[in-house]
């Protein structure tokens, strides 16, 4: 394989954190739990569904079982799709990278979103076409930071699942969680400062930070990422 491009979704390719957020919101608050968006953006970016309700319950003080997290799920799904089939947002240049990463090669999504949120956002933008493969929340065990997703994104590419094994890969990403996942799985990372401050990305060992996506060019991702060896974790350009 030449060149594949590996896209999360929530914060990179759709502006809905807040309709998450207020999604969860509508769920947690017959519960008694109220979520501001400075908690949320600080704790809960780059959780699927489970492991967001997981973490806020218990940093609630609760200790939810499984089928309390089920349940919590399945009441935001149609609280979310209500919500975004009104308004989505999508982030500027989101149509046309996808278009022109797909003319390179392979292109997939890997995400945290339930696949029914992925798949429509894909028609939406109209580039549903491009994606080759989708690896969602249903698919994993395990969320972000856990690389669970992006090794099985390598599987969907037929690349080696080892250190360094997907070296024409590169992973788009906007959240701490997300970076962590795909330097874990060995893949090179860059991230758009949507969901947080660049300091913070390069921080989580982005190999390369731009402030808005529609900024990323195909010459910063094959040039400046594929020329370079893995990332030590340093600084990197803007």
């Amino acid at each position: 394989m030449s060149i594949a491009t590996i896209f999360d979704f929530n914060g990179v390719l759709v502006d809905d954190e807040l309709v998450h957020l207020a999604s969860f919101c509508e769920v947690l608050e017959p519960l008694g739990i109220c979520l501001d968006a400075v908690t949320y953006e600080a704790r809960y970016i780059g959780f699927d569904d489970a492991g967001a309700f997981a973490a806020i319950l218990k940093d609630a003080g609760r200790t939810p079982t499984s089928a309390d997290i089920t349940r919590l799920i399945d009441a935001k799904k149609p609280i979310y799709m209500a919500r975004i089939r009104e308004s989505l947002v999508v982030f500027e240049g989101a149509a046309d990278i996808v278009r022109r990463r797909a003319r390179l090669g392979v292109v997939g999504v890997v995400s945290g979103a339930l696949r029914h949120e992925i798949e429509h956002a894909l028609g939406v933008i109209g580039v549903r076409n491009e994606i080759a493969f989708i690896v969602s929340a249903e698919d994993t065990a395990r969320c972000k930071p856990d690389p669970e997703g992006y090794i099985l994104g390598l599987r969907a590419l037929g690349e080696p699942v080892c250190i360094g094994g997907g070296k024409g890969v590169v992973v788009i990403e906007d959240s701490v969680a997300g970076i962590e996942a795909a330097k874990s799985a060995g893949l090179r990372c860059v991230a758009v400062a949507h969901s947080h401050p660049a300091a913070r990305l390069r921080a989580a060992g982005a190999d390369l930070v731009v402030d808005r996506l529609a900024l990323l060019t195909d010459a910063m991702l094959d040039e400046r990422v594929y020329a370079r060896g893995p990332s030590s974790g340093g600084p990197s350009d803007r």
